[in-house]
Parts: structure tokens; sequence; C-alpha cells
């Protein structure tokens, strides 16, 4: 439910009604303030809510009743963009465009040194590697766990690149919190609620990764368990959904970002790479992801991709992070952004 206020309302009364609803009806107020509106965004069970009460109060407007599930994450409870601060400086949701670049996994101390060098010097400001990789197949590489970790966060030391990686367990959140700036949230973790409910309660950066076979408003549903927690700072991710077509790892769905954008107001970056799954459709999909309106890339680049431990046949090689680059900058700026 949202209650639109009337121009002129003050704090002291809305927070007199806010108080009021959360005595009364055990509703959670979120005051989101725009130009010229406050809205009051009604999170809870609204059914019992007096209505006709609402509207007898003088400073109220209007009241409307939101029909998806999805409340916190749901645009028309929040009219405006949200910006998510990942480090300072470091912002996804504004008019720079964040590129999140790095190998798929930590392999080694120098390996992941020297990627972060590299793709800082190209225009990357955030580094994301692996730590804990979740694979399809049990004989697969799975990363260098707590010991990764501690390897991304020497290179985020080395080189001031704020740090994105994936986290599978609610137990090892502790042990995150201090090695890295963003939680990312794979595909397939997406619906694992227990994990999401546990970083609700951390107020750090969710990098959400979209399920490879789920629907809008289930990822949405997925985004409001972190928010319901607490933690608004939520980034949703498209990377890719699966489809008959076999030719490509996954089918990036392009859709997803304006269709996002106008149920949400969260920021929305795009996995070129896990999208396509190889490498020479990396720079392609991350211009069209541009000119769709993402707000960020997230992309796989490695020292020696041929030899790389796992998803080596989509990061791209230095030379072809530095041409991809160069490409989507000229798209940012066509569509009146930069990176």
């Amino acid at each position: 439910m949202i209650v639109v206020m009337k121009d002129g309302t003050t704090n002291e009364h809305i927070d007199h009604l806010s108080h009021w609803l959360n005595e009364q009806y055990g509703i959670h107020v979120n005051t989101v303030v725009g130009t010229g509106t406050t809205v009051l965004a009604l999170v809870g069970d609204t059914a019992a809510v007096d209505k006709d009460a609402l509207l007898r109060d003088p400073q109220v407007d209007r009241i409307t009743k939101v029909q998806e599930p999805f409340k916190l994450a749901n645009r028309r409870m929040h009219p405006q963009d949200t910006t998510v601060e990942i480090a300072p400086g470091v912002v996804i949701g504004g008019k720079k465009i964040v590129v999140m670049a790095g190998p798929c996994s930590v392999e080694s101390r120098e390996q992941i040194i020297d990627v972060a060098k590299h793709v800082k010097e190209q225009g990357a400001t955030v580094l994301r590697g692996g730590a804990w990789k979740p694979r399809s197949s049990p004989y697969s590489f799975q990363g260098l766990k707590a010991e990764g970790l501690e390897l991304l966060h020497e290179a985020h030391k080395e080189t001031g690149l704020p740090v994105v990686t994936e986290i599978t367990n609610p137990k090892n959140i502790e042990l995150f919190m201090d090695k890295c700036d963003c939680f990312q949230v794979g595909a397939r973790n997406m619906q694992n609620f227990d994990l999401l409910k546990e970083l609700g309660q951390t107020r750090k950066p969710v990098l959400l990764k979209r399920g490879f076979a789920n629907t809008m408003e289930e990822f949405l549903m997925s985004a409001e368990y972190v928010m319901a927690g607490g933690n608004e700072n939520v980034i949703l991710c498209e990377r890719g959904i699966r489809t008959y077509e076999t030719y490509t790892r996954n089918t990036l769905d392009i859709s997803a970002v304006p269709v996002l954008k106008r149920m949400s107001h969260l920021p929305v970056v795009v996995d070129p790479s896990h999208a396509g799954g190889i490498y020479w459709m990396v720079e392609p999909l991350a211009k069209a992801a541009i000119a769709a309106g993402a707000d960020g890339l997230i992309i796989e680049v490695h020292n020696d991709p041929a030899h790389a431990l796992s998803d080596g046949a989509q990061s791209l090689t230095y030379d072809s992070f530095q041409e991809t680059m160069t490409s989507i900058r000229r798209i940012a700026e066509a569509v009146g952004r930069e990176v």
C-alpha cells in the first residue's frame, strides 16, 4: 500500500503517522521523499488498515494499493532510482556506468594482482573474482575458498579496487565482511532464501544474479528477501537465461534491463560473459546492455584464458578487454552516460 502525502507535510506529521501505523497495525513504513511529493510505503499485512481513517488525515492526498508481491523493490513504492555505493566514489545507478572486471576464479596471488592492475589501468573500478566456485560438476575446480578471499583482499590493497565476490553459504558471512566490498549471489543461489535473509541483516551491498530459469517477479522477490531484512543496497544482475538455443552458453535477455527498470527502482547490471559464454560475444553484448540502459557490466578477464581453471572460453585477454572498453565508451557517450 502507498500513501501519498500532500505537499508541505512536515516531518513531524509523517513521524506521527508512521508511529501510529506501526503501533496500531504492526506496519513498517518506508518514507520516500521525492521532488514535491512524499510517499509512505507501507510494508506488512495492510489488509486490516483502516483506509477511511487514513484518508481523514488532512495531510493524506490519496492511497494506492500495490498488487505485486514485491513491495520494497517496487518502483511504485520508490519512484526515484536507487543508487548503491560499493566504495567511496564507486556508485552504481548514477551517470557513470561501473565496470566490474576480473577472472572467474582466483588461482594465485600473482594472477589476481596482475589482472587487477590491468583492468584498473583500462578503466574498471571494481575487481571481480571467485573464491568459492559453485560448479555444475563436482569434479570441476571449486575455488581456493578462504585463501582466495585473502588473495582478493591483497589485490584490493595493492590496487585500491573494491572487491565483489560470490558467497554461497550464510555461515561464511563474517569471513567475507572485511575481505570484500560487495557480496555476489550467483544464479544458482538466487532462491537460497536462508542466505538472502542473512545478507539482509548486513548493510553491505549485494549483487544479486537472476537465476537462469526465473521470472522477473521471482527475481524481484529474491531481492525483497534481502531488503526485508533492512539491507536496501541491492544491485540486480541479468546474466542470461536458459533457452532452447545451445550455440551460446545462455541467452542474454536484453529486455530484462528496461523491464526491471520499469518494475523496480534498483540499479541493474549485465554480465555479458556468462550470457554468451564465448569471448567474442562479450563486446557486442556489453554494448547492447549499455544501449538498453544498464548501470554496469561485470566482465571476466584473465591473464591466460587458454589455461584458466574455469570459464576460460568466455574470458577476455588484456588486449580484448582494452578494445571492449574503448567500444563501450562510445556507446555510453551516445546515450548520455560515461564509463
